[in-house]
């Protein structure tokens, strides 16, 4: 059974950084296709970021590009996304997702392509 349990949420002051991570089990970690996506209060959850199981491609959103970066360290199958420059509207539940047998340099940034979630975690920037 396949589990993503991600860390790293929490409460920062607009300007500041948080590190998020993302830990799967259940199934060999090297060639999962990875992504990280975003709900706000009252809106849809959005694609914020991904990275092929090759590790060699990723993809951003425009809202988070150049602030944001997505990276996996296949020896502790932990996903990350490194959130500078934070801003009030970076504000929402963060939610990592995984999905296996995609080709190993598609980047997925589709909710639909992803069969696994973890329960999300909170991230609140202040102004």
């Amino acid at each position: 059974q396949v589990q993503l349990v991600e860390s790293g949420g929490g409460l920062v002051q607009a300007g500041g950084s948080l590190r998020l991570s993302c830990a799967p089990s259940g199934r060999t970690f090297s060639t999962a296709s990875m992504g990280w996506f975003r709900q706000a209060h009252g809106k849809e959850r959005e694609f914020v970021a991904a990275i092929s199981w090759s590790g060699g491609h990723t993809y951003y959103a425009d809202s988070v590009k150049g602030r944001f970066t997505i990276s996996r360290d296949n020896a502790k199958n932990t996903v990350y996304l490194q959130m500078n420059s934070l801003k009030p509207e970076d504000t929402a539940v963060y939610y990592c997702a995984a999905h296996w047998d995609y080709y190993r340099h598609y980047v997925p940034r589709g909710r639909s392509e992803y069969a696994y979630w973890g329960q999300g975690t909170q991230v609140t920037v202040s102004s």
